[in-house]
């Protein structure tokens, strides 16, 4: 089967014969075949064996048109490589036990070393890459995020207590920064090595800062993980989630493809961010509750608002959502391959220049 490398070309804003499509979370709880394999396993176990991981990345290849398939793992997983016990809790994600309140704390945080401390998930790209006819996406948590969760402990709604740390500790703040993106460095290079065609960086909780705060607090850090990345020539995306605020900030972060949610119309988002960068999005998941109709008429607007210009990816602002309809997303992969990369109204002239 011939190699479709759609996805990769619109990552460095090359000419596509059509809008690749990908989703995040795209294998998970809406597939059935998902859900019994997890009648049988814990979420961590199917993470941890190579086997079992690369079948779930498979998993909506094999029903839908996919144009890259997504690592099967969690964003998570470098902690527990790091020295901290972490579980994954229904409804509520993972929740790290003992979290970081302190520099004493902080002394348990130990440099990550891929090939000892995640071999797995090393293993499961290896198997993914000998049968794959689709770009993998490999992928990693951001320093932010991960240390959200060393701090918090699991997902908040503002994250009061890391935001309070920040301020009020900054000299703890950074020390564990830099301890994060150095072992992410090495995290990321280990799956590129791997063989991962692509990196997402997922900074899921970006949104809770300010521009100020993030680049004082965070941007030197994702600077740095874009400059370690950068030599290899792989197209790396960089999303998170309620950053309307922050997109100009993103952009000088770094990064092939920046990550829209759907909270900024795609035209805006794009605008701000400028020539030399790809995008990617950005349909509300719960869009895809809706009757079919109603999602080619979100997927339209996105599309026409990309006004066929090389540099889009279709996907949704966040992760699909467990109640997503299978037959949906199928309706929707074809219907985006159909109307995509075309003009303003999403059947026009292609774009011929900014």
């Amino acid at each position: 089967m011939a190699f479709n490398d759609r996805f990769l070309r619109a990552c460095r804003r090359q000419p596509v014969d059509t809008t690749p499509v990908w989703f995040m979370r795209q294998a998970g709880r809406y597939l059935p075949e998902y859900r019994a394999l997890r009648s049988r396993y814990g979420f961590l176990a199917l993470c941890r064996h190579p086997e079992l991981a690369a079948a779930v990345t498979r998993m909506p290849l094999q029903r839908f048109d996919l144009d890259a398939a997504i690592l099967f793992s969690d964003l998570t997983l470098p902690l527990m490589g790091m020295g901290f016990s972490l579980a994954i809790e229904e409804a509520v994600g993972p929740v790290v036990e003992r979290p970081v309140r302190s520099a004493a704390d902080l002394a348990r945080l130990r440099p990550l070393e891929p090939e000892a401390d995640l071999p797995f998930v090393l293993e499961t790209i290896r198997i993914l890459r000998q049968d794959l006819s689709v770009p993998l996406i490999g992928f990693l948590g951001g320093p932010f995020t991960l240390a959200c969760y060393l701090i918090e402990g699991r997902a908040s709604r503002d994250f009061a207590r890391v935001r309070a740390l920040m301020f009020a500790e900054p000299s703890l703040w950074h020390a564990m920064m830099r301890i994060l993106t150095e072992s992410l460095q090495r995290f990321a290079l280990a799956q590129i090595a791997a063989g991962v065609h692509a990196l997402q960086v997922f900074e899921s909780w970006l949104g809770v800062l300010n521009p100020q705060d993030y680049r004082a607090f965070v941007q030197p850090y994702l600077q740095a993980l874009m400059a370690a990345l950068a030599p290899t020539g792989i197209p790396v995306i960089f999303f998170g989630t309620g950053t309307a605020a922050l997109l100009e900030a993103m952009r000088e972060t770094g990064g092939t493809v920046i990550g829209l949610d759907w909270r900024v119309p795609l035209d805006q988002a794009w605008a701000r961010l400028g020539k030399g960068v790809a995008v990617q999005g950005n349909l509300d998941p719960a869009v895809l509750l809706a009757p079919f109709p109603v999602v080619a008429e979100h997927a339209a607007r996105i599309l026409a608002q990309a006004g066929g210009r090389p540099g889009h990816i279709f996907n949704t602002g966040h992760g699909l959502l467990p109640e997503t309809p299978p037959d949906t997303v199928a309706r929707l992969v074809d219907w985006v391959h159909a109307h995509g990369g075309r003009g303003p109204a999403a059947g026009g002239e292609p774009w011929r220049g900014w």
